[in-house]
């Protein structure tokens, strides 16, 4: 019973990623209008790009290494000092279902409707980057010590955000693509912890009490200014007029405010867990 209750929030957590994930979908890929706000966001990164395209560029050819690599050193290191197999098998497990499953989504599942917005281009819901970074964060919060997983959230929230945001700058995914990744490995890591719940028993130390407001103040404030963004686009749309950099801008914040918000809820999830 006692696992039954440590798994429930993980159970919720998994719910809810799964649903904000329909819902980006359903609002941005099969309807009109989402296209819309989607395609101006997507054309006003590549009208003010300015500089950040170097970043942007430099960043991207690094991840695969600053990802795999990288994470895997640090994830062993990690395991050999704290001898936590178990979770090293479910953490591995839960990036490489993040992974396969993005794929399998976007290549297999999930189309994209013509409707006129972008002529001739398949469907590029969820982005395979942000999934590779975001999961390699998992990866290493997961097996970092409870006292640690706040700082592991937040580096690992910055560097998806980056990850994330350099894609859409680079003209390789919409800032629905990359909320998409998020949330794939969002619903993936909450299955992570509804096995753990069920298998490990409470660690010796004391939960954790850090609850990363600033990150939650910093998301909230974000989500707010995307939404704003968005009705300003949108409404733009309907009148013929054009409003790029609010549009991109609205973009990067949704995915700031859905890195930032994930790395706080995630690491309120685990905080019982050793």
């Amino acid at each position: 019973m006692r696992s039954s209750v440590r798994a429930l929030p993980f159970l919720w957590g998994a719910l809810v990623s799964a649903a904000l994930f329909v819902g980006v979908y359903v609002v941005f890929v099969r309807s009109y209008i989402g296209q819309v706000i989607d395609e101006r966001a997507f054309a006003g990164a590549d009208a003010w790009k300015g500089d950040l395209i170097e970043f942007a560029h430099g960043f991207l050819d690094a991840l695969p290494v600053a990802s795999v690599v990288i994470g895997a050193v640090i994830a062993l290191v990690i395991v050999l000092v704290r001898r936590n197999w178990l979770v090293f098998a479910v953490a591995v497990g839960a990036a490489a279902g993040a992974n396969v499953s993005t794929q399998v989504l976007k290549y297999t599942v999930l189309s994209r409707p013509e409707k006129g917005v972008d002529v001739g281009l398949a469907n590029s819901l969820p982005s395979g980057h942000t999934a590779v970074a975001a999961s390699a964060a998992l990866v290493v919060f997961l097996l970092a010590a409870p006292r640690f997983r706040p700082l592991a959230a937040v580096v690992g929230s910055l560097f998806t955000i980056a990850a994330g945001a350099s894609t859409l700058v680079e003209q390789w995914h919409r800032p629905s693509d990359v909320v998409a990744g998020m949330l794939v490995v969002a619903f993936w890591g909450c299955l992570a912890g509804i096995v753990l719940a069920w298998l490990r028993l409470p660690g010796a130390e004391p939960p954790v009490r850090s609850k990363l407001w600033p990150l939650v103040w910093v998301g909230g404030v974000c989500a707010a200014g995307s939404v704003v963004a968005l009705l300003i686009t949108y409404f733009s749309a309907q009148s013929g007029t054009e409003h790029l950099f609010v549009a991109y801008a609205g973009g990067v914040a949704a995915i700031v405010a859905t890195g930032f918000v994930v790395a706080a809820v995630g690491n309120r999830l685990y905080r019982r867990l050793a």
